[in-house]
């Protein structure tokens, strides 16, 4: 069988040895909610928002993978039945799930909010109308079927976007525009860049805000350990005030790695349901983007990604953010719909296919290769589930020596011998502490 790359036996690869590697626990701030039906009915009952008697009420949800998500959309939908109303389930997510209605239901249904869960039919459709917009240099547009509803209710976890930083990233603002807008305002808004993201995105939100059709947003914000930490019920005129103040608690509840340098890091997973961008470039300091510096931290030398995660549904946007990706990776991409959403994006450096490789050996082989690591006894290497679970991983010595007397780390084990006989890592993805 032809591979794209050479044989392990190549005589490159034969003076390299592997840094053993430690396991070790970052210890995170976990404020949570215990009870998150409990918290989010709460916010409902206290609800200064009335429902329109009989009224068709539009739930919009997203393409990202939110802890306890199903069941946070299933409490609105009780909720929304109790005052009267008729709730019905809109995927909200630009040009997500292939940039079509069923791939669109799909991603919603992946995550487990399907109608015989949470009591509400799902309305999947690309169809949009365009709504005023006053001193905008964009178009609006807005989902037919949200459109035609009595009101609207967004769901949506705030957090730090993957592309821009600003006064409001990804969230609530973003989910009435870019969501709710479908393919077409995504093409609309990504057509200016990241400019059109930090500037164009919350004036075009203001504008929808403005036309009365939105009832309001349910924020969540999640801490370090992808667990629900807060829930905040916003009118739909006072997000624009609000969302700066969940997303700022977000920035503080984020994980981070141990360290800002590494020769190599290895990613067990990446996808569309742990970040807009496949792999959080908030974590690896890596934008990627065309005329838009890049963060001066984390510095990572090489990336190598093991796999593409089940909820991605074949998107490998961001693999482009990477070096080195195996084979499994690859093999597992849908490439209509990874391209679609690179070419609304408009990032195509996102979209390049990384060096493909035939096994994990090979991958750390040419990552270390690619460091221009002399000693890999020294080599700076960490190994994580993916970018949104960081509590657990795996370093070599030189970086568990830089976390000596670390209060929030702890060492765990040993690994010992790192691969099998066909070369690839002895066990899957790394487990996260309960």
């Amino acid at each position: 069988m032809n591979t794209l790359t050479p044989p392990l036996t190549h005589p490159l690869h034969t003076a390299l040895e592997f840094p053993p590697l430690v396991r070790i626990r970052q210890r995170f701030p976990r404020p949570r909610l215990d009870d998150v039906e409990a918290a989010v009915q709460a916010e409902l009952d206290a609800s200064p928002v009335a429902i329109p008697a009989r009224g068709n009420i539009a739930i919009a949800v997203g393409s990202r993978g939110i802890a306890n998500l199903a069941l946070i959309v299933r409490t609105v939908v009780r909720w929304v039945k109790a005052q009267g109303g008729q709730p019905f389930i809109v995927p909200a997510m630009g040009s997500h799930g292939g940039a079509t209605a069923d791939g669109q239901r799909q991603v919603v249904e992946g995550y487990g909010v399907t109608e015989a869960f949470t009591g509400a039919p799902i309305r999947s459709s690309m169809d949009v109308v365009e709504l005023p917009n006053p001193g905008l240099p964009i178009s609006l547009y807005f989902d037919r079927n949200a459109h035609a509803a009595d009101g609207v209710i967004v769901i949506n976890r705030i957090k730090l976007h993957t592309d821009f930083h600003g006064a409001y990233e990804s969230g609530l603002m973003k989910m009435i525009v870019i969501g709710l807008g479908k393919h077409a305002q995504a093409l609309a808004v990504h057509q200016h860049g990241t400019q059109g993201l930090r500037e164009l995105m919350p004036k075009a939100a203001q504008a929808v805000i403005d036309q009365g059709r939105i009832l309001f947003g349910l924020g969540i914000v999640e801490n370090a350990y992808d667990e629900t930490r807060t829930v905040r019920l916003v009118p739909a005129k006072r997000i624009p005030q609000v969302e700066p103040e969940l997303l700022a608690q977000a920035r503080l509840s984020m994980p981070r790695l141990p360290v800002d340098d590494l020769d190599v890091l290895v990613i067990d997973r990446f996808g569309k349901d742990i970040s807009g961008a496949g792999i959080d470039t908030n974590i690896i300091g890596r934008w990627m983007i065309h005329n838009e510096p890049e963060p001066q931290r984390p510095h990572i030398r090489s990336i190598v990604l093991c796999d593409l995660s089940p909820g991605s549904h074949g998107n490998a946007i961001g693999m482009g953010l990477a070096d080195i990706m195996h084979r499994r990776a690859y093999d597992k991409i849908d490439w209509q719909a990874t391209y679609e959403n690179m070419y609304t994006s408009s990032f195509l450096y996102r979209g390049r296919t990384p060096v493909v490789v035939d096994s994990d050996q090979q991958a750390l082989h040419y990552a270390l290769r690619g460091s221009n690591v002399l000693d890999p006894a020294q080599a700076r290497l960490a190994r994580i589930q993916d970018t949104l679970h960081l509590a657990e991983l795996l370093v070599s010595h030189a970086v568990l020596n830089e976390l000596e007397g670390r209060d929030d780390i702890e060492v765990l084990d040993p690994v010992g011998e790192l691969f099998d006989a066909q070369g690839n890592y002895r066990f899957g993805t790394l487990s996260q502490p309960a």
